[in-house]
């Protein structure tokens, strides 16, 4: 366990970025795992939609048991999108830090969003001295972990850089390992982020709107890509188009898309 959490942590020390694609259950967990890449991050999102539930509704219960299950399901380092964590003050973002280390995951994201839509992202103070606790609290385990702080500008009608990245920075001195603002939508402002910064910095690719490379966002400065809630949403939307097609026109050609089943099996025999 010890060596997944160190070997996350070279990930982000290494000379190249990296791509931490997000599974939403154990077989996608697997699969990933299975087609090479170093580690794995969850997405609250797609962990959600699993359940049943739309996002942000799950229980602290159903988190940490799902994130539990992803860190199982394969040797992989894992870090867990935990939103805002399980409370709003400084002391509930410490014991979130520790009942995440404590499920066997390599790091994880901690978000300035209070998840309430009349009041969205939380006072500067506030959100400082949650990352602040973490900090503290990762600091103090036996082991390595690596802290994600992300600030929602972007994804809460806050379209303000020189804000974000204020933010970031008082993160980044409150002792977070990564800095991460979804929502940046050109590689201007990726790269305007990256530049204010002196540790790794996370990008979401996969949201609507513009796309860029995993060589374009090196370039940008970015150090680690993740793709968040995409790879659920896209198979999810597939399902779907199958069964409008049942539904409305009664037919299956649904089918002549779909990965073979030796094909898929293969993937789950590669970690058996």
């Amino acid at each position: 366990m010890d060596d997944k959490r160190a070997l996350f942590r070279k990930l982000h020390e290494g000379p190249e970025a990296f791509i931490i694609p997000n599974p939403w259950d154990i077989g996608t967990a697997r699969i990933l795992a299975a087609m090479g890449f170093p580690a794995l991050a969850t997405t609250s999102a797609g962990m959600a939609f699993s359940l049943g539930l739309p996002e942000g509704s799950a229980s602290r219960e159903q988190t940490l048991a799902h994130c539990g299950a992803i860190v199982d399901a394969t040797p992989l380092p894992v870090s867990a999108d935990l939103e805002k964590g399980f409370g709003d003050d400084p002391k509930s973002a410490a014991e979130t830090v520790a009942a995440a280390a404590g499920i066997g995951l390599a790091g994880c994201s901690l978000e300035d969003h209070t998840g309430d839509r009349s009041r969205p992202i939380f006072d500067f103070a506030l959100a400082v001295e949650r990352i602040e606790a973490a900090a503290e609290a990762s600091r103090s385990l036996p082991h390595d972990f690596v802290l994600t702080a992300r600030c929602e500008n972007f994804l809460w009608g806050r379209a303000d850089l020189d804000d974000t990245i204020r933010r970031l920075q008082a993160f980044e001195r409150a002792g977070a390992d990564v800095l991460y603002a979804p929502g940046l939508a050109d590689l201007n402002s990726i790269r305007a982020v990256c530049d204010a910064l002196t540790k790794p910095v996370n990008v979401v690719m996969g949201m609507p709107g513009a796309t860029f490379s995993l060589a374009d966002l090196a370039e940008a400065g970015a150090k680690r890509i993740s793709v968040g809630s995409a790879l659920a949403r896209l198979a999810y939307g597939a399902m779907v188009d199958a069964a409008r097609e049942m539904r409305s026109q009664g037919t299956f050609r649904f089918s002549e898309k779909a990965m073979g089943f030796a094909e898929l099996e293969n993937y789950f025999r590669t970690l058996s």
